[in-house]
């Protein structure tokens, strides 16, 4: 705690009086409330007081920094908002846009007095609010992946897994070339830059016989299997006026999962497993809290349900119906994701999936993270968030409540509650731990790592200073001889 006559004396002429002096958790809900000024000043008075700890100080670095994205993320005013809408609404009712931005369904934030509105705000609009997109004078095109819908490639795992008895199946093989491009200038010729591209771990059954194939520059630092989110270190030196290329190429084998489950086999968990699972039935801070609010909610949805599967299949289903997905702020902005989601209403994969963890711990039910590329037989990729959910006696199955329930057939409707597509690269099993080797500056994503993070010696590079790609191909599998 900082002391009164500092405090005093700092503050005497900077119009913001700090008494008693804010502790960091105060700062941080400033911030969230975007009271950014008194922030500012109050990360000024902490960081001249003799003797702050290093950790305190970095914390306090960050949450400026935090206070810097968030503007980025929030860049809109009023009336650009309102003159994105009037390009398909033009008769736009005032009454109409004060509703959507009471329920921030247009999301929005208040930074020293001034209201700012989320970048993807319009687009989320069309997605949140049937009510908006019936207003609209043509429909909007949604890009999004094919597996998203029933297809059938859903129901070809699930017939496969039933037919051999095997968890993974429809093996392929694909070479894959992942890159991360600095812009050019984004630091000074001659200086050396750190880069860190995800690269995925072998999964028995998921992904298997990985096989690095090249990477660029051409010495590198492969973390190891154990790395929960691992990752290729890569050096390379700025040039002047030019961008810096880093790229990473390997195969995999990915199989499609399935896993189908008997309600009536489900068990409640042995006191082993209760032990062995403790950590996927606690809490996680800061984004995996049992509040007040996630209790209620779950009381309202589980009621007096006992099964641990249809207690899991109850809290998908509200997710999956109640949480629809939404482009997302970058997570390293959000202290809680799991409470955000909550109270936002909506969420993106990541943002919906820390939402189901929270609520299937609560329950007993071992939860855990799992988060990299998503592709398809399409030409459709992005980046993807989903996890995986302990069954008794059948262990953990992937889940995936952004995919959610399929329309359509019966057999495949709850494919992604215990199966998975195979056409997915898990780089993490975990959230938020250290890379390896670890990154010296700020992650530009504190929570996942899909993108890549770049530093120099200088500090991060934020998304906006670098680019990334994602390519894949099928290897072809040689037929036996004589075939």
């Amino acid at each position: 705690m900082l002391s009164l006559a500092l405090a005093a004396a700092f503050t005497a002429g900077t119009g913001f009086a700090f008494d008693p002096p804010p502790a960091p958790q105060e700062i941080v809900a400033m911030v969230d409330r975007g009271d950014f000024k008194s922030a500012n000043a109050a990360i000024d008075f902490a960081l001249a007081q003799p003797g702050i700890p290093e950790d305190t100080a970095r914390a306090l670095a960050f949450e400026r920094e935090r206070m810097r994205r968030i503007r980025l993320d929030f860049p809109h005013d009023e009336a650009k908002v309102r003159a994105d809408i009037k390009k398909q609404i033009p008769d736009l009712r005032d009454d109409e846009f004060a509703r959507w931005e009471a329920d921030n369904t247009l999301e929005h934030m208040t930074i020293d007095g001034q209201k700012r509105y989320f970048q993807r705000s319009v687009g989320n609009l069309w997605r949140l609010s049937p009510e908006a997109l019936a207003r609209r004078t043509e429909p909007p095109k949604f890009t999004d992946s094919p597996l998203e819908s029933a297809h059938p490639h859903h129901k070809a795992a699930h017939d496969a897994a039933l037919a051999t008895g095997k968890a993974g199946v429809l093996p392929q093989r694909f070479r894959i070339t992942q890159t991360l491009t600095v812009n050019a200038d984004a630091v000074p010729a001659g200086e050396t830059i750190d880069a860190w591209i995800p690269f995925p771990r072998a999964i028995p059954g998921q992904q298997d016989d990985i096989k690095l194939v090249d990477n660029v520059p051409g010495k590198g630092d492969l973390a190891p299997e154990s790395a929960l989110m691992r990752t290729m270190h890569l050096q390379g030196q700025a040039v002047a006026g030019k961008p810096t290329k880093f790229d990473v190429t390997y195969e995999v084998t990915i199989s499609a999962q399935s896993h189908p489950i008997d309600p009536a086999k489900v068990v409640a968990l042995s006191d082993k497993e209760k032990q062995d699972l403790a950590p996927y039935l606690s809490q996680e801070l800061p984004h995996v809290q049992f509040t007040d609010a996630m209790r209620q909610l779950s009381r309202q949805t589980v009621g007096d349900e006992k099964n641990p599967y249809a207690i899991t299949r109850k809290l998908f289903a509200l997710v999956d119906d109640k949480f629809p997905w939404a482009g997302a702020r970058e997570y390293s902005t959000i202290p809680n994701i799991g409470d955000y989601a909550l109270h936002a209403h909506h969420g993106d994969c990541g943002q919906q999936t820390l939402l189901l963890i929270t609520l299937l711990r609560m329950n007993g039910i071992p939860a855990r993270w799992q988060s990299g590329m998503m592709f398809s037989p399409t030409d459709y990729w992005n980046l993807h968030d989903w996890g995986q959910v302990y069954i008794a006696p059948y262990g953990w199955v992937p889940m995936d409540v952004t995919f959610g329930r399929l329309e359509g057939d019966p057999a495949t409707e709850w494919f992604y509650l215990g199966g998975l597509d195979g056409y997915r690269i898990a780089f993490n099993d975990a959230w938020g731990v250290d890379f390896v080797p670890r990154k010296t500056h700020f992650r530009s994503d504190t929570v996942d790592s899909q993108r890549g993070e770049v530093e120099w010696k200088g500090g991060n590079l934020y998304f906006d200073q670098f680019d990334y790609d994602f390519e894949w191909n099928l290897v072809p599998t040689t037929p036996p001889e004589g075939a």
